[in-house]
Order: structure tokens, then sequence, then C-alpha cells
């Protein structure tokens, strides 16, 4: 049982540890504030609509666009950690924070920036390209339809799990998530550069 399993947990953590649903949280607080209820609602329909959309495209396409440009999947793998790296780097920085380019009274802030790049960034699209790499298409797309759903019930619970963890918790919490995403980025480097001496 845990055999057929593993592949589902192996893509999902990676997956949960990208999205980072509840470093998100803040940020999706303060783009819906002054928001009506129904406003509010709509955002968040159409941010976990449009992150779902982005990531299965990319995940079914991406491949194919690196063949016909003639990127082989160790390139992909020492660039991917590296850019993981370097994101989870500059979100550990004192001071750093995902950057938002829209106030809370736009207009399709669903869409953008929380939809992409905030939920569905570069860090989620080299992770789900590279779980598919390792593990098939059937369980990254289980772990990311599941990290999608989680998404969107912490951005519907997002006052309440506030008020539970505190700014100060869910700012640890991302912490410890950044550096999970550090070391994804370490370990996708190392595989790539074992794929080039292999070659």
């Amino acid at each position: 049982m845990l055999k057929i399993l593993e592949p589902y947990i192996l893509t999902f953590i990676p997956i949960f540890v990208a999205v980072d649903a509840i470093g998100n949280i803040p940020l999706f607080i303060s783009l819906v504030e002054g928001a009506s209820k129904k406003q509010r609602h709509r955002t968040i329909v159409d941010s976990v609509t449009t992150a779902t959309l982005v990531a299965i495209i990319f995940m079914f396409v991406g491949k194919w666009v690196f063949r016909l440009i003639g990127i082989t999947v160790a390139d992909f793998q020492v660039a991917g950690g590296v850019l993981l790296f370097v994101i989870s780097m500059r979100l550990l920085l004192p001071g750093a924070s995902k950057n938002v380019l829209s106030n809370g009274h736009d207009k399709g802030i669903g869409v953008f920036p929380l939809g992409t790049p905030l939920i569905t960034g570069p860090a989620v699209l080299t992770t789900t390209l590279m779980m598919l790499d390792s593990f098939g298409i059937i369980p990254t797309f289980v772990s990311l339809v599941i990290n999608m759903i989680i998404v969107w019930v912490t951005l519907v619970k997002a006052d309440f799990i506030m008020k539970l963890m505190g700014q100060g918790g869910t700012r640890a919490f991302s912490k410890i998530i950044y550096i999970l995403l550090a070391a994804i980025g370490v370990m996708m480097i190392r595989r790539g550069l074992t794929g080039f001496l292999m070659v």
C-alpha cells in the first residue's frame, strides 16, 4: 500500500513547498481588504482556477517546448534548481517578501498577481515539471490538484488561519517552507550535475 502511495507523497511534498499556501494568506488578505464577501469569493475562484490552469498547461506543454529548443532534462534540473535556490534565498533575506503588484481594489487580482505569479510562479512550474520527469504524469497531476484544493481551503479560511497562527506564526511557517525550497533547489542541481557526468 505504501509503495503505491510513495510516488504521490514524493510529488505532493515538493509541490506543497513550492506553492506555499500558508505564506500566501497575508498577501491575499491585503489584496482583498475592503472587498465584499462576493468579490472575495470571486477572487478566490479566479486565483485558484488561474493557478491550476497555468500549472497544468505548463506541465503538458513545457517539455515539448524544451525539446523544440534543445534543452535537456539535466539542463533544466540545474537551471531550475538554481532558480528555486535564488527565489528561496531572496524570500529568506530580512525584509524580503513576494512583491504585490496590484492593490485590493483592482479588478482581476485573482488572475494577476494572486493566481500567477503568487500561487503558481516559477517555483511551482519548475517543481511540477521536475516531478513529472521523475514520477510520471498521474502522481504529478493528482498532487498538483490536491495542492490547489489546499490553496482554495486556506484562502476561504484565511482570516481564521491568521487568527489561529498569528502573523508571527504565519511568517515563521513561511520561513521554514523557504528553507525546504532551497534544499529542493540544491537537490535538483545535484541531480542535474549527475546527469551531465553520466552523459
